[in-house]
């Protein structure tokens, strides 16, 4: 049974990493290198309302919004919903109300969540195309000049339901920030485009993604009692058959945190969140018209799997070395070839990448630390989301996951 287990810590990561590599070079060469998006006019484009959920953001609010009024798009509106902030977020929304045309501002008094600020808002949206950033989030003003196309051409354009884009890292305080540009690129970046070639993908990313908001409507919205409200509508739209599409060269620049509290914080969420919608739509084998999603279910089943195990052989690991003075566990080579792996998909991403950021090749060797730092981080994750997660078979569906504005970085 050890042998087993050895076998699944090696080969579960190497082949996941090789198909990652080939999947997103195949994404590259077909979607991507040389791909023209068709032109439309004014006239053609749909109303979009842009969405900025927001709680206790006085530190990054007012940014956000005056680079989202210079975005190169023609006919939208920005509506920022505060969600019962206790800090000055509403007093400076206020302010500034007159200094942007298209800002409407909608106030919940109280805290019930970003899934429920944003239902809030497509409530009181005038687009037929919702889009949604992160309050710390600066959006590329081109961004939905590459996203709308996909929801207008006449290829399959009605079946698209979302969009979602590539965000990139703009705060490059420490080692921490640095390995995370590095893994959004090159563990993001390269899933999204492999599981755009499978035809699904697990998650919108989202700091920045487009919906329709028909399609929107036809899935129930957002769940208000899950802590990851981007990767439960992806699942609702998906399995009422709406297309989840990728647009690398749609860009949002983001914020993240710069230290381990901050990590450990964000990335428990993303696991718990991660681990309540799979129990969530655990009943999708049962419809074979889902088959598409099976891949993607699965793949997760095994990544939280793959990390139980790697834990449990890193302990097994440190206890002979302390104590018995043996290496009966033969973790080291094993962690030798995935580090290569891993740094293979590094590469191969951050030379995609290079055509969204002039010189972000130079972070490749900051990316060696990554699997030193995260493996170990995310195994421990897992470990402790699991009964948090689990208590979803329980959960009242009417509950609220209330939100608390995230480590943003040293700089501020």
């Amino acid at each position: 049974m050890a042998n087993i287990f050895i076998l699944f810590l090696f080969y579960y990561p190497l082949v996941m990493g090789i198909i990652w590599i080939i999947g997103s070079l195949i994404y590259y060469v077909k979607k991507e290198k040389d791909y023209n998006f068709p032109e439309y006019s004014s006239e053609e484009s749909p109303f979009v309302s842009l969405l900025i959920p927001a709680f206790n953001e006085e530190q990054t609010i007012e940014e956000t919004i005056r680079y989202a009024s210079k975005l190169n798009y023609p006919n939208y509106e920005i509506i920022v919903i505060n969600d019962g902030s206790k800090d000055r977020t509403l007093e400076i929304l206020s302010s500034i109300l007159d200094s942007y045309p298209k800002l409407r501002i909608v106030n919940v008094v109280s805290n019930k969540g970003k899934a429920n600020a944003l239902k809030q808002g497509v409530l009181a949206s005038k687009g037929e195309i919702i889009a949604t950033i992160d309050s710390d989030a600066i959006l590329d003003k081109d961004a939905l000049k590459y996203v709308i196309p996909h929801f207008i051409t006449p290829n399959n354009g009605e079946r698209v339901g979302a969009v979602t884009g590539n965000p990139r890292i703009r705060n490059r305080t420490n080692l921490l920030s640095k390995i995370q540009l590095v893994e959004y690129a090159s563990i993001i970046g390269l899933i999204k485009r492999t599981q755009r070639v499978l035809g699904k993908v697990m998650t919108v990313s989202g700091v920045f993604v487009v919906f329709r908001k028909k399609a929107l409507l036809d899935a129930g919205m957002w769940d208000t009692d899950l802590v990851t409200e981007d990767i439960g509508v992806t699942w609702k739209l998906q399995r009422r058959f709406w297309d989840i599409r990728y647009e690398p060269k749609a860009v949002c620049w983001m914020l993240v945190p710069e230290s381990i509290k901050g990590i450990w914080k964000q990335r428990l969420r993303w696991t718990q969140g991660g681990i309540e919608v799979i129990l969530r739509h655990r009943g999708i084998f049962l419809d074979w018209r889902q088959r598409r999603l099976f891949p993607v279910y699965i793949e997760q089943i095994l990544s939280v799997l793959w990390a139980i195990i790697w834990f449990i052989s890193t302990i097994i690991f440190i206890y002979q070395l302390i104590f018995l003075h043996q290496f009966l566990m033969p973790t080291m080579w094993i962690g030798n070839y995935i580090s290569f792996i891993c740094l293979m998909q590094f590469f191969v991403a951050l030379f995609i990448e290079r055509n969204y950021e002039q010189g972000i090749l130079k972070y490749l060797l900051w990316g060696i630390w990554y699997p030193i730092i995260y493996w170990h981080i995310n195994a421990l994750l897992v470990i402790m989301a699991l009964p948090k997660g689990l208590m979803i078979l329980k959960r009242n569906k009417k509950q609220f996951a209330t939100w608390e504005s995230p480590d943003r970085g040293l700089h501020l």
